[in-house]
Order: C-alpha cells, then structure tokens, then sequence
C-alpha cells in the first residue's frame, strides 16, 4: 500500500513580509478580443471617418482654387489663365491673403465671432452658474426653476430664432408693445437694424445658453463630495469661500467641458442669425460665410475650406490656453 507524502512549506520567519499567491494571467477567448477590438476600433474609425479626415481634407482645400465641380490637380495656379481654367489647382495662401485683404464681409464677421465668444464666456457661463448654485440650495420650488431656464435648451436654434422674431417684431413685437411704440413710426427695428441686431441675437443666444451651462453645473455640483462642504464649515469659511476655494477647484472636470462647449457653440453660431437675416447686414459670421461659399452660388470651396480652417485656429486657441493654464496649476506642487 502506497503512501501519499504531503510537503509543507514553512512559515515565514518574524517581521518577513507576507507572501501573495500569484495569479495566473487571464487569457481573453476569440470572442472577448472581437468585442473589445470592436469597442476600440469602430469608435476610433469613426473619429476618423467624420472628424479628422475631413478637418485634414479641407486644410489641403484651403491651399487650392476649386469650385467643387472636377478633379483637383497638383500643379500652381497660373495668373495668365481665367479662373474657370485654374479650376482644381494649387493656389498656396492666396485664399488667405484674399479673406484678410480683399473680402469686405471678412473683418466685421472676425470681430462678431469674438463678441460672441466674449459674452458666452462673461454673461452667459457666470449667469448658467449662478442659476446652478441657487437651485442645488434647495430653494423652494426648485424643480419648477430648472425646467423653466433648461426649456430653451430643448428647443431647437432654428425655433427660438423664430419666438424671439416674435418678441422683437417692429409692428406687433411684444417689446415695442410693451414699451409703446408698436406700430408708429417711432418703432425700433430691432433684428434690421446693424447697431442693435447683433446683440439682439446674443440675448436669445445667452437665453439658451445660460440653460446649458446650468444643467452641466447642476450634474458637477451633485458630485461634489459633501464631506469636503462640511470641513471647509468647521474650519470657518462662509459659503462664498467654500465654493470658491473647495466646491470650485473640485469641479474642474466640468469646467474644462464647459469651457470647450462655451468655445464651440459660440463660433459654431449659425441657426439663429441665418433665420435672423441670412447673416447680413451686421450679423456676419465666420460660420455663415464658409456655408455661403461652399454651398452658396459661388461655391468656391478652397476659399471657404480657408474661412473654416481660420475659425479653427479661433477655436483652438482660447482651449488651448485654458488647458494649459489648468494644467500648468495641477502641476505646481
């Protein structure tokens, strides 16, 4: 009869730290590695497809004189030839050079991009915050105020450019109602006239614009870890010091996102001056000249791909900064 001898190992001397049993290495089967390269790659050839290809393609277009229409060539445009025969070649920076210098509608819509960007970043992000901290107090009626200032958001651009087409209507617009010249020949024009329509459509803008930020604010606030409000109270901050100094920092997650949202939705603004007046008469926008120019009836699409590549570079550069600058801060010790 056979004997079964069992090994012990022995125990680990005093003061030894404790030994850890390895675990063995978890092998993916066939199926697991085709559902994770499928959560990778349809993401990421999507980005491409929809996103970076197309940003890269109409740099390259912006490089070119080409009204879309035949085959795009490698060679330089030649100054001798018309313009219907240099279709499709290679012009460098003229389109550039032609938008700073000799496009009058250029300029003004730069300087309307950049108010925009302005009071999207001083009026409408500080006030969509404000509306977040009084609602997550727990104000009475709470609910009721979130729904009212969030209704704009649902709504398309298209829709609250055509309510607020109501409220500032010449002859029967509920403003010159109210204020007593509906109708007469003292009526302000609020949307026809260049001085008063830009910031006419920044009001309805901010309208809507506050909602968003106020919803985002609300999701960062919830967030915020309660314990963190409790210790800054015993250490003796008052409210205004507690958001600033702890329930602030501790949202920059959402700052960043709010930040990059502020950037984009204000130079992105189409819907509302395109309903307004087509984008004329002082409510020129970058967005509304490169839609005018590719799909317009010049379609000069290296000309317009150039307004498109310089919004970007508008785009790009205050979301750089803010990164940078908060990035720069979470790395000082």
């Amino acid at each position: 009869m056979s004997t079964m001898t069992r090994t012990h190992r022995a125990p680990a001397p005093p003061g030894a730290p404790p030994t850890r049993r390895r675990r063995g290495v978890r092998h993916l089967d066939p199926r697991d590695r085709l559902v994770a390269a499928l959560l990778l790659f349809v993401p990421l050839l999507l980005s491409l497809s929809f996103v970076w290809l197309p940003a890269l393609g109409t740099v390259l277009l912006s490089f070119t004189r080409w009204n879309g229409v035949g085959d795009l060539r490698t060679e330089a445009c030649d100054p001798a030839l018309p313009s219907i025969l240099n279709n499709g070649c290679v012009n460098g920076v003229q389109n550039y050079h032609q938008a700073a210098t000799n496009y009058p509608e250029f300029w003004p819509a730069v300087q309307h991009n950049l108010i925009w960007l302005a009071v999207f970043v001083v009026i409408a992000t500080p006030l969509g915050m404000l509306f977040a901290v009084v609602i997550d107090r727990g104000i009475s009626g709470s609910r009721m105020y979130q729904s009212i200032l969030f209704l704009p958001v649902m709504l398309s651009l298209a829709l609250v450019g055509i309510i607020w087409e109501f409220m500032y209507s010449q002859n029967y617009g509920v403003i010159n109602t109210v204020i007593g010249r509906a109708g007469d020949d003292n009526a302000i024009d609020w949307l026809g006239n260049p001085d008063l329509n830009l910031w006419a459509v920044l009001l309805e803008a901010t309208w809507r614009q506050a909602g968003y930020v106020m919803v985002l604010y609300l999701a960062g606030l919830k967030a915020v870890d309660p314990t963190l409000r409790e210790a800054a109270r015993m250490d003796g901050a008052n409210a205004w010091q507690t958001f600033w100094q702890v329930v602030f920092p501790a949202m920059k997650p959402i700052n960043i996102v709010i930040m990059v949202i502020t950037v984009i939705e204000s130079l992105r603004a189409f819907d509302l001056v395109y309903i307004t007046n087509k984008g004329i008469n002082g409510l020129e926008l970058l967005s509304v000249l490169v839609t005018a120019n590719i799909v317009g009836e010049t379609q000069r699409v290296g000309f317009g791909s150039a307004l498109g590549v310089v919004l970007l570079l508008i785009s790009l550069v205050p979301i750089s900064l803010f990164l940078h600058q908060t990035f720069r801060k979470e790395e000082t010790p």
